[in-house]
């Protein structure tokens, strides 16, 4: 048969499907769902819709009957679900939609005669699937198929689980699905790519169209797949999708409206979807435009309800309340109705081109001013270009701007770094900018200095406080740390030396109250101090969940001193002495002191001493004053916290709100922090090739591991943003090595992923942007969530949800009188992020490699351990790849090993014989004038 479906330009295409496709989908639905002589099927689609085919044809080559509706019954519900009942209709076809609309009329109850439901023809909703199976004893089938194949090609039957989303299933009979990303590659389970099919079901193409065949029927590159191999044919179904855990496939939308905008992948179906959740918007579609002088656009065409006038600007703020501003379209154009092709699809084509036009306009007033506005003109080929208007609210994208700085510099004279585009992307903003020379001074000395009244706290320590009184139960910022003591111990010796750390370190006795003014530090005397320090007899098997319960103490640090410390007395020989401190009064690089000065201070104090140490030449609240005058003000355009958060303005401007990796389970609405961790290594001999690419592109090994990360985590999510976080020391200042503080600041690292580059060449962008993130480290990391605002949610964290930490500091152990020393590791079970990848690097006493061992924290709440273990492993076979050849393309760096892409190749090995010489027509005599009694 010939059905002609339509095309995205609205003109038909015929779609030739051969005999042999027909016989193979009518034989495996016999078999697959027992259609005999006593079924009755009804036929209701008319025969331009090839769900006709099952209707004309799966009966007839059954031995069952046919229930023939009325002409235009298709359009009736009501005369349909009565003809049903009427004539105990055993097989009902449907589209999920008139599912819906027949379960409307019936009160959710249909037949009762129905033994099967088949949905297919669009996505089949969770709620749809569960309110047929509530009133209807039947089984209930979603398939899905395209037009170039014979009606169906995978099969489900709906379940109790079905509810968030039904899955299309598993292939029929000599049927190959592929999942495949961008280069051809096969996707691990759980990771989202095109569908690709193969086997005798596959139409023959469109008919006198040559070229559109050769675009969507592709030559088959794999061997086995449904029984076909090398120079079989493929076929495009532009279809996304992704395997489930259970091996069968999950739908997850089309790869037709997923389109690339100044570097960002964007779904317009999503667009679409947040614009049509507006106030007054009933209809609504998002096109990617190519225009002349702004290149790549998005372009929203908005109707409103009847008697509603769109304001556009009001539009625009409710769809950027919803989206990430890289989503939200350039321009929008009001419509009376959406044009649509004869078939009553939109007709794309005929959207008007919309105009980007100048806001009110204020005229340049100075030579510079006038300058920078004629460029703006001459590249947007906008007529009038005013001292208000904004670059990118004309048009202008990232490569255009680097068109306008080179213009400016030429008209100038003067050197414009393309930033100042993005930092003052308005006409007189631009000119202040370019008329400015950037200042220079000494930096301020960092010592102890005479207090005020009032101590502010800390940029970093801001956030801490803010999340504290969030949620005080929380103990997902709390720094654990665990000494091992081997030998004979004085415990009383022991409690004298954290006395001695505590009045030694001001932030071990501060407490962080609420003013009228704010928070503030207020730093309890050392006489007045009480610490809560316990001595407690464990037997040796509760030392780990001892020292975690410890680890997860809340506290309220309004009101407390934010420290707890504990002595867990194995025996007369074995000690730990455990303390837990919130994050707003030290970080990770703290307890480094931490534990080196309640060491010191125990060999004084056993020794019937005071600890000998100097003092120290300044306290945290020095550092919080100093920081502050150091920044400057924002307001200040010379001062080093306005230059540095221009720059992460820049860095980061339109990062996407969230990394989507393949969870296990939805994203809950509040983050829980519970989370797991899963090991991982490498042996020394990767290790000593990951340091030797290193040393030779002239990069590190952090910058090597964050590269390879961010294969790893493009790959799985299939975006070409990525965002990965990193603690940074924060010490500055030399004078506070042996503070215990919250100095550590959080960078965002983003790589844009090219999956045509080379992994040397990403590596090389990988050194950069890391270079320029380290000199940008003094901005706090909360600074920046406040300026770049991005969409808040109590579910995930912010800017990034995957981090990368090195712990490169030497693993020792400590020799006191009697007394050994080491630390213990004890896992707290949290996770901060989604996914955290904590690496150690171990050298021998010459510097030679000796391996790269570490481990993933992650989220309870979205993964599982399996999941986990499996990122892990394609991690590490990441990282082999890109040492045996660093050249290799990081688009075609395989994540799939040998036994995981033949276990995916099975999931397509559905070969079955149907019959040599097998036709309707026989078929139709086998199962029907054979059979006596037959209707």
């Amino acid at each position: 048969y010939v059905i002609f479906t339509s095309g995205s330009t609205g003109r038909p295409k015929g779609v030739a499907v051969s005999h042999e496709a027909v016989v193979n989908q009518l034989v495996w639905k016999r078999s697959e769902f027992g259609l005999g002589v006593g079924d009755v099927v009804l036929l209701k689609t008319t025969a331009t819709f090839d769900l006709s085919v099952w209707e004309f044809w799966s009966a007839l080559v059954s031995g069952a009957s046919v229930v023939v509706a009325s002409v235009e019954g298709h359009r009736d519900v009501a005369y349909l679900h009565e003809l049903m009942v009427a004539e105990s209709v055993t097989t009902l076809h449907v589209v999920p939609s008139m599912l819906s609309a027949l379960l409307s009329v019936s009160g959710g109850v249909l037949s009762s005669s129905l033994v099967r439901v088949l949905a297919i023809g669009e996505a089949l909703p969770g709620a749809t699937a569960q309110w047929f199976r509530r009133g209807n004893a039947g089984a209930l089938f979603n398939l899905y198929g395209p037009t170039e194949a014979a009606v169906s090609v995978t099969v489900h039957e709906v379940g109790a689980g079905d509810v968030a989303g039904v899955p299309i299933g598993v292939p029929e009979w000599n049927t190959g699905v592929l999942v495949l990303d961008e280069r051809l590659h096969p996707v691990p389970v759980g990771v989202s790519g095109e569908l690709y099919l193969a086997g005798v079901q596959l139409a023959r193409g469109y008919v006198g169209r040559v070229d559109l065949t050769a675009e969507r029927f592709v030559a088959n590159p794999f061997v086995g797949v449904a029984g076909v191999g090398v120079g079989s044919r493929l076929y495009r179904t532009g279809d996304v999708v992704r395997w489930g855990g259970s091996g069968e496939l999950e739908y997850v939308g089309r790869s037709d409206f997923q389109v690339k905008v100044r570097g960002f992948r964007i779904e317009l179906g999503e667009i679409e979807s947040a614009l049509r959740g507006v106030d007054g918007v009933v209809d609504v579609a998002v096109v990617a435009r190519v225009d002349e002088f702004a290149g790549d656009q998005l372009v929203a065409y908005v109707v409103g309800g009847v008697g509603v006038s769109l304001d556009v600007g009001e539009v625009k703020v409710a769809l950027g309340a919803v989206v990430p501003s890289y989503m939200v379209p350039s321009a929008f154009v009001v419509l009376d109705a959406l044009p649509l092709t004869v078939n009553g699809k939109l007709d794309r084509a005929a959207l008007p081109a919309p105009v980007f036009e100048a806001v009110v306009f204020r005229a340049p007033s100075t030579p510079v001013e006038e300058a920078v506005a004629r460029v703006f003109s001459e590249v947007l080929g906008v007529d009038r270009v005013g001292v208000d208007d904004d670059f990118f609210a004309l048009g202008g994208n990232s490569l255009i701007a680097t068109q306008v700085v080179s213009r400016l510099g030429v008209a100038l004279d003067a050197v414009v770094p393309v930033r100042l585009v993005f930092e003052a992307p308005s006409v007189g903003g631009l000119a202040v900018r370019v008329e400015q020379s950037v200042g220079s001074g000494d930096r301020v000395a960092l010592v102890a200095r005479e207090r005020p009244g009032v101590v502010p706290l800390s940029l970093a320590q801001q956030r801490m406080w803010f999340l504290n009184r969030f949620d005080a139960g929380s103990a997902a910022y709390n720094v654990p740390v665990a000494i091992r003591l081997s030998g004979e111990l004085d415990a009383s010796a022991v409690e004298a030396a954290v006395r001695d750390v505590i009045a030694r370190h001001e932030s071990l006795r501060t407490m962080y109250p609420e003013t009228e003014d704010g928070p503030i530090q207020f730093v309890v005397p050392a006489e007045r101090v009480r610490p809560d320090i316990q001595v407690v007899d464990i037997d040796a098997s509760d030392v780990e969940s001892r020292v975690r319960a410890l680890a997860s103490t809340t506290f309220d640090v309004t009101t407390e001193i934010p420290l707890r410390v504990r002595l867990f007395t194995v025996s007369s020989t074995e000690h730990v002495l455990a303390l837990v401190v919130h994050h707003i009064s030290a970080d990770g690089s703290s307890m480094g002191p931490l534990t080196r000065d309640v060491m010191v201070a125990y060999a004084a104090r056993s020794a019937g001493e005071a600890p000998g140490w100097a003092p120290l030449s300044v306290q945290y609240a020095d550092f919080a004053l100093w920081q502050r005058e150091v920044l400057g003000s924002e307001e200040d355009p010379d001062s080093i916290a306005a230059q540095q958060v221009s720059y992460w303005k820049t860095a980061l401007a339109g990062l996407p709100d969230q990394l989507d990796l393949p969870m296990d389970r939805p994203r809950p609405a509040v983050q829980s922090y519970a989370g797991d961790r899963a090991d991982f290594a490498v042996d020394a001999d990767v290790h000593a090739q990951l340091v030797q690419l290193a040393r030779r592109t002239n990069s590190t090994l952090f910058m090597v591991v964050h590269s390879a990360m961010a294969v790893l985590f493009a790959r799985l999510s299939g975006t070409d943003d990525i965002a990965i976080g990193t603690p940074f020391a924060g010490r500055s200042d030399k004078a506070l090595d042996d503070i215990i503080g919250m100095f550590v600041n959080t960078l965002v690292f983003r790589s844009r992923m090219d999956s045509s580059m080379t992994f040397e060449e990403l590596l090389a962008q990988t050194r950069a942007s890391d270079l320029q993130a380290f000199a940008h480290a003094d901005v706090p990391f909360e600074r920046l969530v406040e300026v770049l605002n991005p969409v808040r949610s109590t579910a995930r964290h912010p800017l990034f949800q995957v981090g990368l930490s090195f712990q490169n500091l030497a693993q020792s152990s400590l020799e006191l009188s009697g007394l050994s020393v080491s630390g213990l590791d004890a896992d707290t079970g949290i996770s901060q992020f989604d996914l955290h990848l904590i690496v150690t690097d171990r050298y021998d006493e010459g510097g030679r490699p000796l391996g790269v061992g570490g481990y993933f924290t992650f989220a309870t709440d979205l993964f599982d351990r399996s999941t986990v273990d499996g990122f892990v492993e394609r991690f590490v076979r990441v990282l082999e790849a890109v040492v045996a050849d660093s050249s290799v393309v990081v688009g075609d760096v395989e994540l799939v090993g040998a036994a995981e892409r033949a276990s995916l190749m099975r999931f397509s090995d559905t070969e079955r014989g149907v019959g040599s010489g097998s036709t309707l027509a026989s078929l139709f005599v086998d199962r029907v004038v054979e059979v006596p009694g037959a209707v």
